[in-house]
């Protein structure tokens, strides 16, 4: 009797112990986090490739999202100084989602894209062949205090912020 007492007394504290770990773990699985570029170093590739040439990433410029289920959002600018003025232009930079994002009110799928942030407030996405997939208005924010080449940060209206200085574009899942 009393072994059988021991052994329901053991298996219980190990169900109450998995139960909070396994809650414990859908917590931290529930939360999305923001990646700096020291967390960008292990993820994001120290070269890509756009419109026929390779061009180093720059990770110290990087930035990006591991949402709560495990897919990311990355974003780094580039050293485009091989490629053409017309192309350098719009193409300061390389993104990956591995999930569909809106951008702007507008979706754009899984993928990687080069982008850029051009005069007259406008985000140009384009394809890997410099073909346009998307533009979206970017906004302003004067109240930022120290604006770095790339960021990302939350929105406070929801989603996040693609920052290029103290230029924005909204993107969310």
């Amino acid at each position: 009797m009393r072994m059988q007492t021991m052994t329901r007394i053991v298996a219980g504290a190990a169900l109450v112990i998995a139960l909070g770990a396994s809650g414990w773990a859908s917590a931290q699985a529930g939360a999305n986090t923001i990646l700096k570029p020291s967390d960008m170093e292990k993820l994001f590739p120290a070269t890509v490739f756009y419109s026929g040439q390779s061009a180093p990433a720059q990770l110290r410029n990087s930035a990006g999202v591991k949402f709560a289920n495990g897919h990311y959002f990355l974003a780094s600018l580039v050293d485009t100084s091989g490629y053409s003025n017309g192309v350098a232009q719009k193409y300061q930079g390389y993104l990956i989602t591995e999930v569909p994002l809106t951008i702007g009110g507008k979706r754009l799928p899984v993928g990687a894209y080069g982008f850029g942030f051009l005069d007259g407030d406008r985000f140009l996405v384009t394809d890997l062949g410099g073909n346009d997939v998307l533009t979206a208005h970017t906004m302003k924010d004067a109240a930022m205090a120290r604006p770095r080449p790339l960021e990302v940060s939350d929105d406070p209206a929801g989603g996040f912020r693609l920052y290029a200085g103290r230029s924005y574009v909204h993107f969310a899942r």
